[in-house]
């Protein structure tokens, strides 16, 4: 069920142990966590680029979440070792949408699924155009 072989380049992988917190009574791990999963891997992502999102915002551009998406194939469970792909799979004018795919430990399991649009706006919050430096990193 490894479909990596059609995800956009350049990409980066971040592993993830799941704690005991991130689960739910059932045991599995609870559906909002695949949203910080998702984070933490395009925190990874702009970081393996040469810049923290922390520069992203000092230059003046923020990328706020307008819309997210995930689709739960396979439940994951307290200790599992997943193995998380991001990378971005569409540019618009003023805005970047990252994809994901959320792996079981030796990447055989697609356990979930999804994206996350963002915006990109000035420190006011109005859209801008996405800055070529920005382009050039990703």
């Amino acid at each position: 069920m490894n479909k990596t072989k059609d995800f956009p380049t350049p990409d980066a992988w971040m592993n993830h142990s799941v704690s005991y917190g991130e689960t739910d009574a059932m045991g599995v791990v609870y559906y909002a966590e695949y949203l910080h999963f998702f984070e933490r891997s395009r925190s990874l992502y702009i970081r393996e680029r040469g810049m923290s999102y922390a520069e992203v915002e000092q230059r003046g551009i923020y990328l706020p979440v307008r819309e997210a998406s995930c689709r739960y194939r396979v439940p994951a469970q307290y200790d599992d070792m997943l193995n998380i792909h991001v990378g971005i799979s569409e540019w618009k004018r003023a805005s970047i949408k990252f994809i994901y795919d959320i792996y079981k430990d030796d990447r055989s399991i697609l356990v979930a699924s999804g994206f996350t649009e963002h915006a990109c706006v000035n420190k006011d919050g109005r859209p801008v155009r996405v800055p070529e430096w920005l382009r050039e990193i990703f």
